[in-house]
């Protein structure tokens, strides 16, 4: 497989203000050999085609990394369906055929996990994709991403365009979301063992058996995987970025109360849904090509709480 190298390119990162878009510009910072090219939205809205392709043939980008997305929790999604459909279906569509009409050489579009069925076999391999029933709670999103994956491979088999697409795990790290109304899981731990401690509260409560099984993935692992496929992969097949490993929520409970400095109980209310017994990518793949993630799950969390307490009040507020 030929390599495509960034050193000397000029590389459009959209979205590159969200927790995943900022990590893949610092990872590319730290390299100095590239341009970094960044759109605010005063300057290009990527739901309009026209703005979008107007920006890139006056940037000119060698390389896309396409992580910008409408992005929300499960009342969200509920409640504004049409929103999460039609918002990334536009900004997927306008990027990757704006990179088509620009020439861009390389473009790697960010997916997800929910892509796949909801009771898809575990692990999860790339070919489970379109092989069942979505989650309701979340399918906008996942039409959406599971359109941006067909829309690359379409480039690819008629126009001949190096588009790649990457489906990452459950995501954490600096810039997440910790609202406790919208957030996922992990950056949800974090914001209630911190509000349990500042407040004395004696007991912090989880849903369920605690037993569920979850794989977690720093963002700063997920932005060093994304540079490497973008020069060591080109295949129209879809790829999955995981850390191969999970671990059930009580015990990730355990290791956050730890590091927060909670000192007390962890309570389990059993008459909540538990939801899916298991969720963990395949990540073989990825692994065989020689990339290995590098943060553990207790160091991440413990960098990402450091971020999280200096940023508290400002977080609170939100």
């Amino acid at each position: 497989m030929q390599k495509f190298s960034l050193a000397g390119k000029r590389i459009w990162v959209a979205g590159h203000l969200g927790m995943v878009g900022s990590a893949i510009v610092a990872a590319l910072e730290a390299r100095s050999d590239c341009t970094i090219l960044t759109s605010e939205r005063a300057q290009a809205d990527l739901r309009d085609q026209a703005a979008v392709t107007e920006w890139m043939a006056k940037a000119k980008p060698d390389a896309v990394f396409l992580a910008a997305a409408k992005v929300g929790g499960i009342l969200a999604n509920a409640t504004h369906p049409a929103d999460f459909l039609y918002d990334n279906l536009m900004i997927e569509a306008n990027i990757i055929n704006g990179a088509h009409v620009a020439g861009v050489s390389k473009l790697l579009f960010l997916g997800s996990s929910c892509i796949y069925p909801k009771f898809a076999e575990q692990p999860i391999r790339e070919s489970a994709l379109l092989t069942g029933p979505l989650e309701p709670t979340n399918e906008w999103y996942a039409i959406a991403k599971i359109a941006g994956i067909k829309l690359c491979q379409a480039y690819r088999s008629q126009h001949g365009r190096d588009f790649i697409s990457a489906m990452p795990t459950n995501l954490y790290g600096p810039r997440d979301n910790f609202s406790l109304t919208s957030s996922h899981v992990l950056p949800a731990l974090i914001r209630k063992f911190d509000d349990a401690k500042y407040s004395g509260s004696p007991d912090v409560v989880l849903w369920g058996s605690g037993t569920p099984r979850r794989e977690f993935m720093h963002v700063d692992d997920l932005a060093d995987a994304l540079v490497f496929l973008m020069e060591n992969y080109s295949d129209a097949d879809h790829i999955n970025v995981g850390v191969g490993d999970d671990v059930e929520i009580r015990e990730l409970a355990q290791i956050v109360s730890e590091i927060v400095g909670f000192g007390g109980t962890i309570k389990l209310d059993r008459s909540k849904p538990d939801g899916t017994p298991r969720k963990l990518m395949d990540s073989s793949r990825l692994l065989n090509l020689g990339w290995s993630p590098k943060i553990a799950l207790r160091e991440g969390i413990a960098t990402t709480y450091d971020w999280y307490d200096r940023n508290r009040e400002i977080l609170r507020a939100a």
